[in-house]
């Protein structure tokens, strides 16, 4: 993959891109990695990147393909006006700044400019990520297929029309890892609640919930069917599933209620 590319942030998310890109093919040195943090810095520069702790020691002749902007969103109002130059000069843009909108990058950067919001989450660090795009008008097929290679070097992707879904992306796909590692904790805890030791309970949790996940993915059943396929009538599964198809207590509408407030935050940061 021929690119020169521009990373703006290399925290967990960043490093995970990073190491995705140059498994695919990137050159390291078409990569530019800046960040303020001395131990991000060496990650990148131990990587092949050239790592700079602003942006005023960016080579000069410097002009990347794409930009990536890959910073918090707490910040990127902060960051976003010393980027300007490169949007001018044709850079694509791709944020994966939870909840900020692309009509913050025109104004920022020009209606003109080619911007792309990603969602990713972070499974990306083992190249298992689930990477939800959307452009503004500005953005061209062969952009949008940049994009993708981009992130298909760390897992799936997928596009949504309709900036206002992105919301919902975040809520479900962005924040969900979270929501599975919790799954894993409350399990583990209640098998040693049930007596095992917490070592194997930690393990049967773990590999329960991975090996779940891919028997979900690789199967042509869906999820539903599944589990059909896994419950006896008046089985030791089907005892479970009481509890959990509660339809006032149990999974769905807990799940939903997560869902919707991480959502609803999501809307807030934007």
């Amino acid at each position: 993959m021929k690119l020169s590319l521009l990373l703006v942030g290399s925290g967990k998310m960043g490093q995970a891109m990073l190491g995705g890109w140059i498994d695919k093919g990137i050159r390291p040195a078409d990569i530019v990695v800046v960040d303020p943090g001395p131990e991000n810095l060496a990650i990148a520069a131990r990587l092949g990147c050239q790592a700079v702790a602003t942006v005023d020691d960016i080579p000069k002749a410097f002009r990347p393909d794409v930009l990536v902007l890959a910073v918090k969103p707490q910040v990127i109002l902060d960051v976003l006006p010393t980027y300007r130059a490169f949007a001018a000069a044709g850079s694509l843009i791709i944020s994966i700044a939870a909840g900020t909108r692309l009509a913050t990058f025109e104004a920022a950067f020009g209606a003109d400019a080619a911007i792309i919001r990603t969602m990713p989450n972070t499974p990306a660090a083992v190249h298992q990520g689930m990477m939800v795009s959307c452009a503004n008008a500005s953005v061209s097929p062969a952009q949008r297929g940049i994009c993708d290679q981009l992130m298909q070097a760390i897992g799936e992707v997928a596009w949504v029309e309709d900036e206002a879904l992105m919301d919902a992306v975040t809520g479900l796909s962005g924040s969900g890892p979270a929501y599975v590692f919790y799954m894993i904790e409350c399990m583990a805890e209640a098998g040693v609640k049930a007596g095992l030791p917490e070592a194997l309970a930690v393990q049967l949790a773990q590999q329960t919930v991975a090996g779940a996940g891919a028997l979900a993915r690789q199967s042509s059943d869906s999820a539903a069917q599944l589990r059909v396929n896994v419950t006896s009538p008046n089985g030791t599964t089907a005892a479970g599933l009481a509890v959990l198809m509660d339809e006032k207590s149990g999974l769905a509408p807990l799940m939903e209620k997560t869902v919707a407030a991480a959502t609803e935050r999501s809307k807030e940061l934007g």
